[in-house]
């Protein structure tokens, strides 16, 4: 696929999306905003992608927040059209996992857009932060809901009210990143990452997303019942079948050959 502001590429089951203004810090524009909704087009239709991996071209940015010059022009009417909300929701809502690789900064829009996403990576020049505050508006493409999530209410609520930045070492002390390397070995650890689930059974990964997601909006209850019938549809899966069919035969091999090594002593 080709896009005017992002590179898209998939490899052994893994979609790899860069975010292509590093001349902008991979400030997050309308332009960006089409290419990245094409962008879960594809990814909501292609059954074979098993995880996506997000992140900034050029070193600097994951991305640097949104485009400030378009934000100030837009009003309330743009507002309530939840532009950059309605993304980063495809984001989270995708059914295959996601990864952000980050790098430098992560900012505003950038952040949003990192918690959008199920796990993220970190290099140790990152830096996260919410600082719509300095500007005169708040964190309203999901930062106020998403970041209470990950760091709890208190934390949250420091970061959002003083808009300062979070460096890489307190991010993953706080639980706003899941892992942190060098630099050089973001997008490496995040492919590592990306290889271990993509070998897990595909629908219990999707259905593992979907019962967690349930559970982080709607609650304990709501949560458990999907659960119960995404474990429902599992156990009659093929994949079940096959991958725990295989289990039993390992296990078995390893009980005879244990035997015979015990028989030959």
């Amino acid at each position: 696929m080709i896009f005017d502001n992002l590179l898209y590429s998939v490899d052994d089951a893994v979609a790899h999306i860069v975010l292509n203004r590093p001349e902008k810090r991979n400030a997050i524009d309308q332009a960006m905003i089409d290419d990245l909704h094409r962008a879960m087009d594809a990814l909501e239709t292609d059954a074979n992608v098993r995880v996506a991996i997000l992140s900034g071209a050029g070193g600097k940015a994951f991305a640097a927040g949104a485009d400030i010059a378009q934000l100030r022009e837009r009003g309330a009417a743009e507002a309530l059209q939840i532009i950059n909300a309605r993304l980063f929701q495809r984001v989270e809502d995708l059914p295959c996992p996601t990864i952000a690789a980050i790098t430098g900064y992560a900012l505003g829009g950038g952040c949003e857009l990192a918690m959008a996403c199920d796990l993220r990576v970190a290099g140790r020049s990152a830096k996260l932060g919410q600082p719509e505050v300095a500007l005169g508006i708040i964190p309203a493409a999901g930062g106020t809901q998403r970041l209470p999530r990950l760091v709890g209410i208190g934390r949250a609520r420091d970061i959002i009210f003083t808009g300062r930045l979070v460096d890489a070492e307190e991010a993953e002390r706080i639980g706003l990143v899941n892992r942190l390397v060098d630099d050089e070995n973001v997008l490496d650890a995040a492919e590592e990452l990306a290889a271990q689930i993509a070998r897990q059974g595909g629908l219990a990964v999707r259905m593992a997303k979907i019962a967690l997601n349930t559970s982080s909006r709607a609650g304990h209850q709501t949560g458990a019942l999907v659960e119960q019938l995404a474990q429902a549809v599992l156990f009659e899966s093929q994949d079940k079948l096959d991958r725990m069919g295989a289990f039993l035969e390992s296990k078995e091999k390893r009980r005879q050959a244990k035997a015979k090594e015990q028989a030959s002593e």
